[in-house]
């Protein structure tokens, strides 16, 4: 079984960029799929600073191919912007370590403006969303009405699907939000500016990736965001709009679940949340503003403050159970060094009543009281330490307890933003 996962365990921004950096090595392509320029994931090589939003991570090895699969929805316009600037920074990318699938969607300009005037329009019960299109271009995929990649090299079947759009995205623009309509001939021409600079990346990512896990090719599957923010399973309506988790990967990409091995989730020591929706476990404020400065703790796409609260464990053994985790890597644990003790949620309290059940809902989880236990900190810099031998006995105590509590080991430690500080937990 050649397939192996990486999945955001948490609210995302767990580091799964940086570990994905780590694994690739091992690795012959490295597979995004689902999510949109919505995401970012920080890489960093060499004290060289990458921020990805469309491309896989991998991009950044040499003689590794990257694919971007067909879940994943495309703004054009940011994904040739990203590789241009990563050539201009040395990376070379090719149609030999690039490969977008013909089935993708893509995000267009309405989807964004629709994005950004549903989040003003509903003031306080906004979902937080980043306005990047995405939510509308998901919509536009299940109703039927988006225009996939393949689409941009037909002219006739474009400008059709183009007009069909914008008859009832400018009546909506116009008359329920306001706005100017827009125009087809402008999007039109800008997407043939755009097809041309990706056409030679573009092909049948569903075939290809079959036929190399047939031939027992290593592939690494990455998503984005994380499996509380999936749109089935997380803390609905405040989710993102595909599947981080596990299903996520076949419909994302086209593979059979007969080829997957390992599913990896990747947690923080604590947890983050960026926009709106339920947290039980955020922090006191002053704690929450030490931990996010520290921990660099502002959004890679936005730049927004992310919210900072205790390590919730009630969460984490229900991504191992809808995901099926066969391992955790457990990531900038280093950052609660100063900590003299650290608070851990075990159970929620819910209708007058204890409970370890996540409750996947947006409403009712503003309803719940994190219960907690207290365990002793390390307060030692752990930045420098490359063995789980030489970690402190307080922060092995803290991994024994999160592997005891969901009952799966944890693989790896990061003790920092670097490619070489990760270990192996032996």
């Amino acid at each position: 079984m050649p397939a192996d996962i990486i999945v955001g365990a948490q609210w995302g921004d767990e580091g799964k960029g940086k570990i994905i950096d780590v694994l690739t090595g091992s690795y012959d392509v490295v597979v995004r799929y689902q999510g949109g320029a919505n995401a970012g994931h920080t890489v960093i090589v060499d004290n060289q600073k990458y921020v990805l939003h469309l491309l896989p991570s991998g991009i950044l090895h040499k003689g590794k191919l990257n694919i971007i699969g067909n879940g994943v929805v495309i703004e054009l316009e940011e994904l040739i912007k990203e590789i241009q600037t990563l050539i201009n920074r040395g990376i070379k990318i090719t149609s030999k370590n690039l490969m977008i699938s013909e089935n993708a969607h893509i995000v267009l300009p309405y989807h964004k403006i629709l994005d950004s005037a549903r989040e003003t329009k509903s003031g306080a019960k906004k979902i937080g969303t980043t306005a990047r299109g995405i939510g509308p271009a998901y919509t536009d995929k299940y109703s039927r009405t988006g225009i996939r990649i393949r689409d941009i090299f037909d002219d006739e079947k474009l400008l059709n699907k183009i007009e069909m759009n914008l008859n009832e995205k400018n009546y909506i623009l116009k008359n329920y939000y306001g706005l100017e309509e827009l125009s087809e001939k402008e999007i039109y021409q800008n997407i043939l500016k755009q097809r041309e600079y990706i056409r030679p990346f573009v092909g049948d990512t569903i075939y290809f990736l079959n036929e190399l896990l047939k031939k027992n090719k290593k592939i690494l599957f990455e998503g984005a965001q994380g499996s509380l923010l999936d749109v089935d399973f997380g803390t609905y309506p405040y989710v993102t709009s595909s599947n981080p988790t596990i299903g996520g990967v076949m419909t994302g990409s086209g593979i059979s679940y007969k080829y997957i091995n390992k599913v990896i989730g990747i947690a923080k020591a604590y947890q983050t949340r960026v926009g709106s929706g339920p947290f039980p476990t955020e922090m006191e404020k002053d704690i929450q503003q030490k931990i996010r400065d520290i921990g660099a703790e502002y959004g890679a796409t936005t730049g927004r403050p992310r919210s900072c609260g205790w390590l919730d464990l009630v969460a984490l053994k229900y991504v191992v159970d809808i995901s099926g985790l066969t391992e955790i890597i457990l990531t900038k644990i280093d950052v609660l060094s100063t900590l003299k003790k650290i608070k851990v949620c075990i159970k929620y309290e819910y209708n007058g009543k204890k409970t370890d059940r996540f409750i996947p809902d947006g409403m009712e989880l503003y309803n719940v009281r994190p219960v907690y236990i207290e365990l002793d900190g390390w307060m030692q810099d752990l930045s420098k330490i490359r063995t789980y031998k030489k970690l402190p006995v307080a922060v092995k105590k803290y991994v024994k307890f999160i592997e005891e509590y969901t009952g799966i080991k944890i693989s790896k430690i990061s003790v920092g933003p670097d490619r070489k500080q990760i270990f192996n937990k032996k």
